[in-house]
């Protein structure tokens, strides 16, 4: 996949230093644009990816969309939470302030900003992301995005990012690093409605969840390893994942697997009172 960088129209000799300074980082050729259209640049250079860099924002043209860093249902799923409503995510991990959270695929990042928000600075929320230029978006976005919620924007900049294979990434950890693991592949049944995540997947990491990489997030997790997906998809029989979260009426499901038998008892209430389901 070739990826070249280029700058905005509108250009000053600050912004292209620093669209240099991006292809050097990413290893990628820089472009001068010469007010030609993205399109001709693309025919031009035969990128399959052209990251423009504007005063406001870095934005990745792929054959799908335009990917660029935004709260996106983050911000909304917040509220909800500050209003006193579930979030099933949340509620599958058994979210609270101070916990700490690996997410093996960090996407756009959505997942782990509500995540930092729950746990607040006294947790830690890790996101590893395969695709580096996924990773680059996401991690300057939460750096430098503006918002006026103080609280949200704390949750967004002690978000670590971390480009790499999770399955690597796994492997490097001490057993019991995080209380919670969490996967978010790019489903097997992807939901069409979600327009959003088209050019995401342009670049996106297609793997499906191997065993191996679940046994290893089991021995890195303290308390939770919690995979997301379609709720028509097979992969949690796959997985042999048995205790699943989701609403009722939403396409969004939750495996759980609780590590240990540790406070098995004590979370029966919890764990049956909160639209869980057993397969066994």
């Amino acid at each position: 996949m070739k990826v070249i960088v280029t700058t905005g129209q509108k250009v000053t000799e600050s912004l292209i230093e620093r669209a240099k300074m991006i292809a050097d980082k990413l290893n990628v050729q820089f472009v001068f644009r010469n007010n030609d259209s993205v399109e001709l640049i693309k025919r031009s250079s035969k990128a399959d990816i052209i990251i423009v860099v504007t005063k406001q924002r870095i934005v990745a043209y792929t054959d799908e969309g335009e990917l660029f860093f935004h709260l996106n249902m983050a911000q909304l799923r917040i509220q909800n939470i500050d209003r006193g409503q579930v979030d099933h995510m949340a509620m599958a991990m058994h979210l609270k302030k101070g916990m700490s959270v690996l997410d093996c695929t960090l996407g756009m990042g959505t997942d782990a900003i509500v995540a930092s928000y729950i746990v607040g600075v006294e947790g830690k929320v890790v996101g590893v992301e395969n695709s580096e230029v996924t990773s680059f978006i996401v991690k300057n976005g939460l750096e430098e995005f503006c918002v006026e919620n103080v609280r949200l924007e704390k949750a967004l900049k002690q978000i670590e990012v971390v480009q790499a294979d999770y399955n690597q990434y796994l492997l490097s950890l001490p057993d019991k690093t995080f209380d919670v693991v969490y996967f978010d592949p790019m489903f097997r049944h992807p939901l069409k409605e979600s327009v959003a995540l088209k050019p995401l997947r342009a670049v996106a990491d297609h793997r499906p969840i191997e065993l191996q990489a679940l046994k290893e997030a089991k021995r890195v997790a303290r308390k939770y390893v919690v995979v997301k997906e379609n709720r028509r998809s097979k992969e949690f029989e796959r997985l042999f994942i048995e205790n699943i979260v989701g609403g009722k009426y939403s396409n969004i499901n939750y495996g759980v697997i609780q590590v240990g038998d540790e406070n098995r008892k004590s979370n029966y209430n919890y764990w049956t009172n909160c639209c869980w389901k057993n397969k066994s």
